[in-house]
């Protein structure tokens, strides 16, 4: 977030803070919210939202503005940073921010956007990723200032008795709207019934943690939604909604994740960072301004100007990876990444532009040859393996010397010669 609007926006609520205002102006509620609407999908409800906003800035008792995530894996990419920068945000203006670590709901497994059943995972398995979640997280958010809550603290002890009566508040024809369920139930395709629990624990967290305001990705509308109505339920004003878009990976195409290899994790080294930053396309790198920079609006359209006027789309590239490496290592570490990038790329006549390929790979990896037939860099796989032993064949700048290479998931640089080139993601 811009320096300027948060200092403008905290020491808006501070002003109110020490005046008791009894009817904040409308000028900085306004101010306030543009602040948190700033590149989110939806605010539900806004009108109700404003309520709250007023009165916690007339009698300077902050929101509680929660959001949950389930440790499925040990790292978090920048798709977790697009709510967690706005989680920031709320933070600076001076609310409560809940970091909530689903380890109960991770044993249910969440079913949004699944056409299969996720397996749940082990205890072990949860107690090792959430070990790091929020070490990770806290590269974001202000660690002294943010309340970190396990849901295992209200849902373990339910029971069944408790269990059974949070079912009671809600039906099974309302459960069967939620998108992905009721197309898996259309197409005959098995749902298990712990599966329907999911979102009753999830907005049983809002319950529990009494929240004023709940953040999700656009694919936890239903989940979040359900938390509104149970709180209802226990006699609470219902929180209000805050959804954020999914951030694209980096091919383009698919939400950024782990399982789809397409991801740039918040803990890779900086030249890991650095470089598959530079690999996304010209028009995916707006869409990471505007969901990851903190680059003001007026800021990012200048660019982009610019850049539609004639200057190299390069440059603003560089910017937003020199930007996003330096925000989780250093200035120095994101400088450091940029000269080795440029060593290995722009010093090889590395274009701008090249194809862009996805392949999947069956047993988790590509061979080598098999990838550069695949990605239309040489028509045969014999072909291929000439050009390797003729050391003709470079991956990330790196010239390949084995025939039996194989790459795993994720996103490389390939060439052949001078002039065969090719962006190649492996899911």
């Amino acid at each position: 977030m811009p320096a300027e609007p948060r200092a403008r926006a905290t020491a808006v609520l501070e002003s109110f803070v020490s005046q008791n205002a009894a009817s904040p102006d409308s000028s900085a509620i306004e101010q306030t919210l543009a602040v948190i609407k700033r590149g989110c999908e939806e605010l539900l409800v806004e009108s109700e939202f404003i309520t709250k906003l007023s009165r916690a800035m007339a009698s300077g008792t902050p929101l509680r503005c929660k959001l949950g995530l389930d440790p499925t894996a040990p790292d978090i990419h920048l798709g977790h940073t697009v709510v967690l920068n706005k989680l920031r945000q709320l933070q600076d203006l001076g609310h409560t921010v809940i970091f909530l670590i689903g380890d109960f709901t991770s044993m249910i497994g969440d079913p949004s956007g699944r056409n299969t059943t996720r397996p749940p995972l082990s205890p072990e398995q949860i107690r090792v990723n959430a070990a790091t979640y929020f070490e990770q997280a806290s590269l974001v958010l202000d660690r002294e200032r943010t309340e970190i809550r396990y849901n295992s603290e209200w849902c373990q002890p339910l029971g069944a008795d408790g269990m059974i009566r949070l079912a009671s508040h809600y039906t099974l024809a309302r459960l069967l709207e939620r998108d992905d369920f009721r197309i898996r139930y259309a197409a005959g395709q098995p749902i298990a019934v712990h599966e329907l629990l999911y979102p009753l624990m999830q907005g049983y967290d809002s319950v529990a943690l009494r929240a004023d305001l709940e953040l999700g990705g656009t694919d936890q509308k239903f989940n979040l939604l359900v938390g509104r109505e149970l709180q209802k339920h226990y006699g609470q004003e219902p929180q209000c909604i805050l959804t954020m878009p999914l951030l694209e990976g980096l091919d383009g195409v698919e939400k950024m994740s782990k399982s789809k290899g397409n991801y740039v994790g918040i803990n890779e080294t900086p030249a890991q960072m650095f470089g598959k930053l530079m690999s996304i396309s010209d028009v995916l790198m707006w869409r990471y301004y505007d969901l990851l920079s903190s680059c003001s609006l007026e800021q990012i359209g200048r660019l982009r100007r610019e850049t539609e006027g004639g200057r190299n789309p390069r440059d603003a590239k560089v910017a937003l990876a020199l930007e996003i490496v330096t925000r989780f290592h250093s200035a120095a570490q994101a400088q450091a990444a940029l000269e080795e990038f440029e060593a290995r790329f722009r010093r090889g006549a590395a274009p701008d532009e090249m194809p862009d390929v996805r392949l999947e790979a069956a047993g988790g990896a590509v061979p080598i040859g098999s990838l550069l037939k695949q990605a239309g860099l040489v028509p045969s796989t014999s072909e291929a393996l000439r050009s390797i032993e003729q050391g003709a064949v470079k991956v990330d700048g790196q010239r390949i010397a084995d025939r039996a290479l194989q790459l795993h998931r994720g996103t490389y640089v390939v060439q052949i010669g001078k002039r065969r080139w090719a962006r190649v993601t492996i899911t």
